[in-house]
Formats: structure tokens, C-alpha cells, sequence
């Protein structure tokens, strides 16, 4: 923990006066969302840092992002240890893991998160990593970010179609299977298009075995504009459940810059509204924080690698938030 923080703490200096603050992360009341919260996560670990340092107020900042539960994104390594892991301290919390699978052959395009398994049957042997890791643990999943809209749109090559609506139908099946777990297929966001170009797509990757889709991971869109994306989309797909993401949704989207980057590591936006199954939509299971607040998109705008916490920019988020 000291060591890590000490990373953290890299280029900052002590500033605040006062006592040092409790850096304890606790779980959040199962009344207020059923999601687990992880107590070791970045976050948690730069509010340690900072109170540390003395830095008070950008602890209390920080803490914004760590008491809220956020997706654990699951690595290409160790998929059985990494979801037996997580879903285990969910458990013992009794709490639903949040966790996102994001591996597919030829992701995203290679561009800043490309990547993925090898082939399709290492796919196929990673997911039944994650089913053996999960067991009958409670588990919401998010499957595959962007992967069905980089079909629709195009940036996938044809050559890669089949096999990726096979492996999707499979990994939905695989895991709708389980006892205590929940699957929602990624569905894109409110700025890419009209609901019918992704529609026909997400049948064919198996939305029907599903328990629903999400829409808005890893992007900006406001909330009122999601629910009305996929609320549009619910009715194409056999009236389908959703959730949103509402992580740095709170200042909506960046308008300025070149249109290809605005997603990536815009400025001046803001955390959302907190995780939670009380939505104000009867077809929206939950709002969730997919995307984990202060991890960078990409190497764009100074950022680092994807995925990378970015201590500068959580800081950002959470100052900019009420």
C-alpha cells in the first residue's frame, strides 16, 4: 500500500494543514446501490496518498471517485483468478461485482485500447475463465465495449464479422448461463447514430440471451440523452433492458477540438451521477461507473497509455462535480 502510494505521490508536493484525514474506504449502504466497492482500487489508493501528504482537499476530492462503485475491468492474463477474485470480496461485502470483459480478437480498431485474445478460441477459453471464476457469485457483466458498434460502423474489417457475432453469441450464452450473474452486451452511445444501424447488429451478437445491453460506456453523453438512445433502441431489440454509464457523464459531451478525439481525455468534464438501481427509467436497470473515473483513454492530450490512472485528471473530474 505505502509503496503504491508513494507512485502515486510522484511530482506532487505536501500543501494542506490540518490533522491527516481518515483515508479508509468503505462500503456504501446496500440501500443506496447493491454494487460493490473496491477499497484497494487507484482511487482509493491516491487518498491514501494524499492523506498522506497532508493534502486534505485533494483527498476529500478523490473520495468522490473512490467510495463509488466502479466496473473491474478483468485482464487477458489470469480471467478465473481475476473474477473469482473480485466477485469473492463482492460476496464476503454482500455486494454485486461490477465487471467488464474486454478482450475481443482485433479490438478497437487499433487504435489506443487495440488489442484483445489472439485468435477465437482463446476468446472462447478466456470467457470460460470468467464463467469458472464467477461460479454461482452475484456478478453484473458488461461484454465487450464497442465491440458490436465497430461492427455496425464499419471499423472492423468484414473479414473478422462472423467469427465476432459467433464469439459474442457465445460468451452471452456462456454467461446468462450462470446462476447469480447479469450480462448486458455493449450497445454504443447517443452520439454515434440512429438506434435502427446498431439495432440488427446486436440481435445478430445474441441481445436476446441477454439481460439486456449498455449504452454511454467510456463516453460523455448526458444521462437524459442515453436513456433517451436506449429507450429508442430497447423498442428495436424486443423491448430489452439497459444500463448507462454515468461515470463522467456530468458536464455532457466536449463540443470543441478535432471531432475524431473529443472522446478521448476531453477537458473541463465532470463524475456523473453515482451507481445505483433507482434510475428514473422503467427499461434502465442501473447507472453504473464502467469507465473507472481518472483512467485514461489514450495516449491523447497528454494522457497515458489507456487504462492508466491519471491522477491529474481524476482530480479534474472530481473538483468539477457538485
Amino acid at each position: 500500500m505505502l509503496g503504491a502510494a508513494a507512485l502515486l505521490l510522484a511530482g506532487c508536493s505536501a500543501g494542506d494543514e490540518g490533522p491527516e484525514p481518515d483515508a479508509r474506504i468503505t462500503q456504501r449502504p446496500r440501500s443506496a446501490d447493491p454494487f460493490w466497492v473496491d477499497p484497494d482500487g487507484s482511487a482509493a489508493r491516491q487518498v491514501a496518498a494524499y492523506a498522506e501528504a497532508g493534502r486534505k482537499a485533494q483527498a476529500a476530492q478523490i473520495r468522490k471517485i473512490a467510495e463509488q462503485p466502479t466496473g473491474a475491468w478483468i485482464g487477458p492474463e489470469n480471467p478465473e483468478d481475476e473474477a473469482r477474485g473480485f466477485t469473492e470480496a463482492a460476496g464476503k461485502a454482500d455486494r454485486t461485482a461490477v465487471l467488464v470483459l474486454y478482450n475481443i480478437p482485433h479490438r478497437d480498431c487499433g487504435q489506443y485500447s487495440k488489442g484483445g485474445a489472439a485468435d477465437g478460441d482463446a476468446y472462447r477459453a478466456w470467457i470460460d475463465g470468467v464463467a469458472r471464476g464467477i461460479g454461482d457469485r452475484s456478478a453484473l457483466v458488461v461484454l465487450e465495449p464497442d465491440a458490436v458498434l465497430h461492427l455496425a460502423d464499419g471499423c472492423t474489417p468484414d473479414a473478422f464479422h462472423e467469427e465476432r457475432y459467433d464469439l459474442l453469441k457465445g460468451a452471452v450464452a456462456k454467461l446468462a448461463a450462470l446462476k447469480n450473474t447479469k450480462v448486458y452486451l455493449d450497445a454504443g452511445n447517443a452520439g454515434w447514430g440512429h438506434p435502427d444501424r446498431i439495432s440488427g447488429p446486436l440481435q445478430r451478437a445474441g441481445v436476446a440471451q441477454a439481460d439486456g445491453f449498455s449504452v454511454n460506456v467510456s463516453n460523455f453523453y448526458s444521462t437524459e440523452d442515453s436513456l433517451g438512445f436506449g429507450r429508442q433502441l430497447s423498442s428495436r431489440v424486443g423491448g430489452k433492458h439497459f444500463v448507462v454509464d454515468t461515470s463522467r457523464n456530468g458536464n455532457g459531451p466536449y463540443t470543441s477540438g478535432d471531432p475524431a478525439e473529443r472522446w478521448c481525455n476531453p477537458p473541463g468534464r465532470s463524475l456523473g451521477e453515482t451507481p445505483t438501481t433507482r434510475t428514473r427509467d422503467p427499461l434502465a436497470d442501473a447507472y453504473l461507473w464502467v469507465k473507472r473515473p481518472g483512467e485514461s483513454d489514450g495516449t491523447c492530450k497528454g494522457g497515458p497509455k489507456a487504462g492508466r490512472w491519471w491522477a491529474s485528471y481524476a482530480l479534474a473530474l472530481a473538483e468539477n462535480s457538485t
